[in-house]
């Protein structure tokens, strides 16, 4: 496990990001940030290690990253993440409450400006969610210097019968006590907007233009406060592409080289990025990127339900044909752009920095693949080797089982030709008929690889064998069992003509492919099979809703693209769909929510 650890982290940049650390099964344990990925994510796989990050390290197999263009982009962008993903680790290491608001609201004529962590249920402004405490409490301090609004609850302001300390020290304008006119704090409460809501031009323009003024009228006591206002704002205020702009979008960028093309798509929902994901598709010999980017597209997402934006790098042909297609299959306009300026040029950068930095990486992986491929055909003695197929399965004591079959080449995974299985008729945890079903399943049209490995023993290898012989068909089979200690490196091998179990102890390189195979054979299972519970689970728990019948089911899980979307849903997407009412939208939201989980 560290060894593959190790060869990822060489491959990592030194710029800022966000890692994401995964178990065997796929599933986020950690999410962090970084201001050099590689100098953070090696310091986990020292020997020194604190207890806690001991236990984390003993279960990670795998780790993905997004770079940044800064360390406050990545602490945003974790924090986005830690909020969706919410990973076990993060809940040891990390505060794990709901993320901090800042509200502005109430008190009629003078509204307050606050803290607010929870549920959005008072009347006013929202703005957020923040990375921490800390950084609503240093936007909260930088506002009562800038523009003095009022920041006590409104029980206090309701009682006051003269002036707190914050008058007295400038920060406050003092309305409770009518020492500032309604006009004057609006103008306070605009300025204050403006800055929220990142409008920090328009806020600037006119704070130069008010100083201006009063220095043309010689009230350089006044022109002296704006500019320092002015100076204010513009130190503190950092043009942060994580959580700009609004609405929904994707943005889109390529890289190419040694005939690997790499797209990575930056996920942006509600004007937070949600972290990226980066494609590998086969690019055919001599086709420009312009024209494989076009024929993604489509593929990637007709029959999807795409946000209303869609950023490219690049202009690619039959673009608004594209637009207009993608229209008629979602039923909402979709704008396909390349943008010039503003945040989604930025986010455009941003992605072609991590679809460059992840084809660097896979470029590497590639390399070490190829050795190691290399090594386990001569193991094995299957020189000239160019596929191998891994079978695994996933249930949970016996319900719903799935089995995997994943395949491998020379130059890696070919995922296209991946397959899952939903096991029927066999008894409830017999994982040797389950093996042979999908063996049988697999093999009855398609044509057998130089190797077929199967996740388990003795056991699961004779099934596979004799599905094998009712088919009429000859192949090497091999199975891969973990060791008595489960420890990697300890694996042994099982084939049927061998009365005992093998060990490649003395081919590293080779034991270590295998173990990647049934690795990825394992995680591909357990993710099918908590797909498969998922969804029976879900259309079950809507069943209970009083007022979700099959017709509305059927629609809450067509627009919002799955049924496993149906829970992650947030209340305002449940309130948009049609013939979906407030009140519904909020049993539902409460069905999939813990109780006081704050709700948007």
């Amino acid at each position: 496990m560290s060894d593959h650890l190790r060869e990822l982290v060489q491959g990592l940049g030194e710029r800022p990001g966000v890692y994401r650390m995964l178990d065997e099964n796929g599933v986020v344990l950690y999410v962090g940030k970084a201001v050099s990925l590689r100098k953070r994510v090696s310091s986990y796989l020292r020997p020194a290690r604190a207890p806690r990050i001991a236990s984390l390290m003993a279960a990670v197999r795998h780790i993905e990253v997004t770079v940044t263009h800064t360390e406050t982009e990545a602490l945003l962008l974790e924090n986005n993440l830690i909020k969706t993903l919410r990973p076990r680790y993060n809940i040891l290491l990390r505060d794990d409450k709901s993320y901090p608001l800042i509200f502005l609201g109430g008190g009629g004529d003078f509204p307050r400006l606050g803290f607010h962590r929870g549920a959005r249920r008072e009347p006013g402004r929202y703005f957020g969610p923040y990375p921490s405490a800390n950084a609503v409490r240093e936007t909260l301090s930088l506002l009562q210097r800038v523009f003095p609004v009022r920041q006590c609850d409104d029980t206090v302001f309701r009682n006051r019968t003269r002036p707190c300390l914050q008058y007295q020290i400038h920060r406050c304008s003092g309305p409770c006590v009518g020492l500032v006119t309604k006009e004057t704090y609006a103008r306070d409460v605009e300025h204050t907007l403006l800055f929220l809501e990142g409008r920090n031009k328009t806020l600037l323009g006119d704070l130069k233009r008010q100083m201006a003024e009063a220095a043309e009228r010689l009230d350089y006591e006044l022109a002296a406060r704006l500019r320092d206002r002015i100076s204010l704002l513009s130190s503190a205020q950092e043009r942060q592409y994580v959580d700009n702009d609004k609405g929904d979008a994707d943005v889109l960028a390529v890289a190419a080289e040694g005939g690997v093309l790499a797209v990575t798509i930056l996920l942006i929902r509600g004007g937070r990025q949600l972290g990226s994901k980066t494609l590998f598709p086969r690019l055919p010999e001599a086709m420009p990127v312009e024209e494989a980017l076009a024929a993604l597209l489509p593929q990637y997402y007709l029959g999807h339900s795409p946000p209303a934006r869609i950023y490219l790098e690049i202009s690619i042909p039959g673009r608004d044909i594209l637009a207009e297609a993608l229209r008629a299959d979602s039923g909402h306009a979709v704008t396909i752009a390349v943008p010039s300026r503003g945040i989604p040029r930025q986010w455009v950068a941003l992605a072609r920095t991590n679809a460059a930095d992840a084809l660097r990486r896979r470029l590497a992986e590639r390399a070490s693949h190829g050795a190691r491929w290399q090594a386990m055909t001569t193991a094995l003695g299957l020189l000239g080797a160019t596929r191998v197929e891994c079978f695994d399965i996933s249930h949970t004591q016996g319900e719903l089982p799935v089995a995997s079959c994943v395949v491998f080449g020379p130059e890696g995974p070919i995922k296209s030709d991946y397959r899952r299985f939903h096991i029927e008729g066999v008894a409830a945890g017999d994982d040797y008929a389950a093996i042979g079903q999908a063996v049988l399943r697999r093999y009855a049209k398609a044509p057998l690889p130089d190797l077929v490995l199967i996740d388990g023993g003795a056991g699961q290898v004779a099934r596979a064998q004799e599905a094998l012989q009712s088919l009429g068909r000859l192949g090497r089979v091999l199975g891969i069992a973990k060791g008595p200690d489960r420890r990697f490196g300890d694996e042994e091998f099982y084939e049927p003509e061998r009365p005992r179990p093998f060990t490649l102890g003395d081919a590293p390189e080779a034991l270590l492919l295998l173990a990647s195979v049934r690795d990825e054979a394992h995680r591909f299972a357990i993710t099918g099979h908590r797909g498969r519970r998922g969804k029976a689970r879900l259309t079950s728990e809507l069943d209970t809703i009083p007022g979700v019948g099959p017709k509305r089911r059927q629609t809450l899980v067509r627009a919002l693209g799955g049924a496993r979307f149906v829970a992650q849903a947030e209340l305002a997407d449940l309130e948009r769909l049609p013939g979906i009412s407030k009140e519904l939208a909020r049993r539902i939201y409460d069905i999939f929510h813990p109780k006081g989980e704050p709700c948007p």
